[in-house]
């Protein structure tokens, strides 16, 4: 119709026109323009409500499942959405964990989308009216901000985070009621289990291990209330705080541990599993930890049959010879040891740290049949392959170099020992997750300085190994008491007997929590406090202290029989100046002869007078 109005707009005026007679001729008509017809005109479309844009987004996101899928879904919520809507946090928080999970981004990146759902959660509830579903999303984002920082090494940030998250989780753990657990809906549990774990991973990094066998313990108590009975997860649980406890030398406690986790994998995936191999390697590091030896090697022995019975001739074989050799060692069949470990050293590459160790093991044989030369041999090509692995395991060469110096000690080459402490101490201090490796370096490095003689330059290094081995295994740990021993025995050399004083009794107020009053160590400390006393001429507390020596001594019976007859001497000798400081110069009273002790009241009356 448009063609047509147009058609007869250009020949309407030359048909009105006059025509020149002249010009008379015969115009041929225009031919009509073709009839068309057309459908009616669709009305406009209505534009969709922002709300359903929303949803669909929305639909779309949790739809989505490749990590593509979801960047680009999660780009059209955020377009759609307002930037504090709840879904916007709820989707950053499903991201961050995907893209954690996944290992396929920066952990810069996760830690700002949980920073961003925090941002948003926390600005549309309040703590008074919060629901648990808003409190369960508010820990979940908090554990993944935790998680990112632990990630980027921000251990004391990761920390803040993670105990927040689970300040928030304590409340909503359900109880021993079943029916109230089946009230709640959403188990929280799980949730809860990967905060605790997270928390054991940074206290481990921060050196707080005593801290992080709380929390591993919690989280096995959490997965003992999650999982059946007989659980193959469960049983990598018990042995997983095994060795834990193994790590910090509590062999005790790792025993019935280890134990429950070999009898679980055994009654569920039968004698001959790689759990049950694991299981009994582990059992056999534990016996030795524990000087039993001969269980130690029948449990490492048993792990060898298992893995040699599925094929595995891997690293996890080749260390269970390793230490197989080293439990020999231990029981003195040296040349047993040194035919394994040439055996190993035929099965490895020749700059492998494989074996550097089996040079370190050779080693130990050689010292321990008085061979110097030979040991200092294998020592050398042993610290030969380990330069040259620093820099791609620096924690592995760092804890070898500890154990290349106890065998330089053994032969007497002490400032070789002591140069590779000092190195080990640099790289361990580069190292964030060693920090608990730290005090007990410096703490070996200091002792052999007060056993070369070089007291003032051993004094930092035992100050320190205090504070750090009190920061990583707390303040009532063995370790820090003999650090303290050694401390005041360092004080005692440079004359400063009030200060040792000090170190002694604190030395042994910590032996008598962690080994026990009358363990010989304990004692031992002990005389040493009453030897500070009696330097100081404050005899009636070396007098004191002097009595509790001879009383554990005694206690000890007839096996303890020349430490008691050395502990009467010196109480005797005490009290005999303790006497002569009080009576006057010119006096010729003879003083009493030295006599069996009968009570503490008795002496401490008679220093009195």
């Amino acid at each position: 119709m448009a063609l047509r109005r147009a058609a007869s707009l250009l020949l309407s005026p030359r048909l009105r026109s006059p025509i020149p007679a002249t010009s008379r001729r015969t115009l041929n008509p225009l031919p009509p323009p073709p009839r068309r017809y057309f459908s009616p005109r669709p009305p406009p479309p209505v534009p969709a409500s922002a709300d359903a844009i929303a949803d669909a987004a929305e639909e779309a996101f949790e739809a989505a499942r490749t990590t593509n899928d979801m960047l680009a879904s999660f780009s059209r919520l955020e377009a759609a959405v307002p930037a504090n809507d709840k879904r916007l946090a709820l989707a950053c928080l499903k991201l961050g964990q995907h893209l954690e999970a996944s290992g396929s981004a920066d952990p810069s990146r996760i830690l700002n989308l949980a920073l961003r759902c925090l941002g948003i959660l926390e600005a549309s509830s309040r703590p008074t009216s919060a629901s648990s579903s808003d409190a369960v999303s508010l820990a979940m984002a908090l554990h993944l901000a935790g998680s990112a920082s632990f990630d980027l090494s921000r251990f004391h940030d990761s920390l803040s985070f993670l105990s927040r998250s689970l300040r928030l989780l304590t409340p909503l753990l359900p109880g021993k009621d079943a029916a109230a657990d089946a009230e709640q809906g959403f188990d929280v549990r799980p949730v809860a289990h990967a905060v605790r774990l997270q928390l054991a991973n940074v206290k481990t990094a921060l050196g707080r291990r005593e801290e992080a066998l709380a929390d591993m313990r919690a989280c096995l108590d959490l997965k003992e209330a999650i999982l059946p009975p007989g659980s193959r997860e469960l049983g990598a649980a018990y042995r997983d705080l095994a060795e834990a406890h193994a790590a910090v030398l509590d062999f005790k406690q790792a025993l019935p541990l280890c134990q429950k986790a070999l009898q679980l994998h055994e009654s569920t995936l039968g004698n001959n599993s790689v759990e049950v191999a694991h299981d009994r390697r582990l059992l056999g590091v534990i016996y030795t930890g524990l000087e039993q030896h001969e269980q130690a090697l029948e449990q490492n022995e048993m792990s060898q049959k298992v893995m040699k019975s599925w094929g595995a001739a891997g690293p996890d074989l080749l260390h269970a010879e390793i230490d197989a050799a080293n439990i020999k060692i231990a029981l003195g069949k040296f040349d047993e040891a040194v035919s394994v470990l040439k055996n190993v050293a035929k099965q490895v590459e020749k700059d492998s740290e494989m074996r550097a160790l089996v040079y370190i093991s050779m080693a130990k044989a050689l010292a321990n049949q008085e061979k110097a030369g030979d040991t200092k041999r294998c020592l050398e090509i042993a610290c030969n392959i380990l330069e040259k692995k620093e820099f791609s395991a620096p924690d592995k060469v760092a804890e070898a170099y500890v154990e290349v110096s106890s065998l330089y000690e053994m032969v007497n080459e002490f400032d070789k020992a002591i140069s590779l402490l000092k190195r080990s101490l640099t790289m361990l201090e580069r190292i964030p997750q060693a920090q608990h490796m730290e005090g007990n370096v410096a703490a070996r490095i200091g002792w052999l300085l007060l056993l070369t003689g070089k007291v003032s330059e051993a004094v930092p290094y035992l100050e320190d190994a205090v504070e750090r081995m009190k920061d990583s295994f707390g303040p009532k740990h063995y370790g820090v008491g003999y650090v303290y021993n050694n401390l005041g025995a360092a004080y005692m050399e440079m004359d400063r007997p009030q200060s040792a004083a000090q170190m002694f009794a604190l030395a042994k107020e910590v032996m008598d929590v962690s080994l026990g009053p009358h363990h010989s160590d304990t004692i031992e400390a002990c005389q040493s406090l009453a030897n500070a006393y009696n330097t100081m001429g404050s005899y009636a507390l070396a007098m004191e202290f002097q009595k509790r020596v001879v009383d554990s001594w005694r206690n000890h019976g007839p096996d303890a029989r020349d430490e008691l007859k050395e502990a009467i001497r010196l109480y005797n000798q005490i009290k005999e100046k303790a006497l002569a400081s009080l009576l006057p110069e010119d006096s010729t009273t003879a003083l009493p002869e030295p006599q069996e002790l009968e009570s503490d009241s008795d002496s401490a009356k008679a220093a009195r007078q």
